[in-house]
């Protein structure tokens, strides 16, 4: 029985949501489709796994995440002053701009929004876009099924 099943360690959840900023601007929604998940499998934003405990299906909430629960505080040392020289000439530099670096440790793409521009100079934001933000979520729980005991934190 899915409907009784509160949300938890080890439960399957399928869920509609949409996140809003604080100021009220959508940033991601499911629309109509539905996102599944097992709690403690270390894929939603801490704030928002924690504000579904003990929801069950057909609830309907709507949840405030402070900024250190979803994508974390703005991290100074995150923001770098780069050469201008370093980029593309052709790329036309310029605040709000999304860039891509090569992550060395990690050897992936590391993005950036460019803050300020320089005679020389380049201000970039390695922080994740809504680092600093509260966030607003609106969920409606569809099913919750248990699927095992444990928390699949890894």
């Amino acid at each position: 029985m899915s409907e009784t099943t509160p949300i938890g360690p080890g439960a399957q959840t399928s869920l509609r949501f949409t996140l809003r900023l604080e100021e009220g601007d959508i940033v991601d929604t499911t629309g109509e489709r539905a996102a599944e998940f097992v709690f403690g499998d270390g894929q939603l934003l801490p704030g928002f796994e924690s504000a579904l405990i003990g929801l069950r299906a057909g609830d309907k909430e709507t949840f405030h995440i402070a900024a250190e629960q979803g994508f974390g505080l703005v991290n100074p040392e995150n923001i770098h002053v780069l050469k201008k020289s370093d980029f593309s000439r052709e790329l036309l530099l310029e605040p709000g701009l999304v860039v891509s670096f090569m992550d060395q440790q990690q050897q992936g793409e590391l993005p950036g929004v460019i803050r300020k521009v320089f005679d020389e100079a380049v201000e970039v934001d390695f922080n994740h876009p809504l680092a600093g933000k509260g966030l607003m979520f609106d969920v409606e729980i569809l099913s919750v099924k248990q699927v095992s005991q444990e928390i699949a934190r890894g």
